[in-house]
């Protein structure tokens, strides 16, 4: 099957499955607590139930408030088109796309950012400055992890450097792709607002990060946030999952298993990570994140030697 046709169809795939990964992370620490927990397809019943809501907007807000989840949604989306998903390419290929996939994602936090300014409201703007400062600690540590991808398979674009390039690559240099496991394991849950770094689930304002900023949004708005957070975690999880799992089946049904397969096991690591860890305190939040650079730098200097 022609490879841009099995790259779009995982596309589709991943804007399908997206919300169910927060389902499944939700289950599992259900599980953990001795609960029944939400249905696993709640997620989707909440994005199509705010969908048929309408919105209340704030007069101190501008058009860029409203803009905010839209454009943060079409920035998550092009980003997930130029990862390759489950297939041998991405959607979208070039070299040097690997600089853009970053940037793309800075343009997300960037509008998020600016949306929660826009309302003048005192929490979203604590809540926009903390999502700025925590990100300026999480950002050199996913560019360490494409630089050492990059410096592995000896190429420019995520197509490559995700692919099956980087099977043999492995056997050997396994110690500094675990090391980048590790670390973009931990710039995972930090840029999807999970636990230990933040909590998706809490109401108390002085303690958020990314949930603060989206306090006013409300009906089809929140739920493209919802939806954006949801591909943000999909986007997270498939960087991981193609770096541990290279090779890419020619097989669409076996590519496709092991895609969804991938997803599921992350997803469930993160709801363990949930259940036996707390919270770490806000001044704690930016040693953990210049941790997970230092194993990236540290990664870096093992290729390069």
């Amino acid at each position: 099957m022609n490879t841009r046709i099995v790259a779009w169809f995982f596309v589709l795939l991943a804007l399908l499955v997206a919300p169910l990964l927060l389902g499944i992370i939700n289950k599992t620490k259900a599980l953990f607590a001795g609960r029944r927990g939400a249905p696993l397809l709640q997620p989707y019943y909440d994005v199509i139930k705010l969908l048929g809501k309408g919105a209340v907007y704030s007069q101190s807000t501008t058009f860029l408030f409203r803009a905010g989840p839209i454009i943060s949604l079409v920035s998550i989306i092009i980003a997930l088109l130029l990862l390759p998903l489950g297939g041998k390419t991405a959607a979208l290929a070039f070299t040097g796309d690997l600089i853009l996939f970053a940037y793309v994602l800075g343009l997300v936090r960037f509008f998020t950012v600016t949306a929660a300014l826009d309302t003048a409201s005192s929490f979203e703007g604590m809540g926009a400055s903390r999502e700025v400062f925590f990100s300026a600690f999480a950002e050199p540590a996913l560019f360490c992890g494409l630089i050492v991808l990059a410096k592995s398979t000896g190429a420019l674009s995520l197509s490559e450097m995700l692919g099956p390039a980087l099977a043999p690559v492995w056997k050997v240099n396994a110690a500094p792709l675990v090391l980048i496991v590790l670390s973009l394991l931990a710039i995972l849950l930090a840029e999807n607002s999970r636990i230990p770094v933040d909590d998706p689930n809490t109401h108390l304002e002085l303690t958020m990060i990314h949930e603060v900023m989206v306090l006013d949004h409300s009906g089809p708005d929140f739920a493209f946030v919802q939806y954006g957070a949801a591909l943000k975690l999909l986007l997270s999880e498939a960087l991981l999952v193609r770096i541990l799992m290279p090779v890419a089946s020619d097989n669409l049904y076996v590519a496709t298993g092991v895609f969804l397969a991938g997803l599921a096991g992350i997803s469930i690591l993160v709801g363990v990570v949930e259940s036996v860890m707390a919270r770490l305190r806000l001044l704690v939040v930016s040693r953990f994140l210049v941790a997970a650079t230092i194993i990236a730098a540290f990664a870096i200097a093992l290729v390069v030697k």
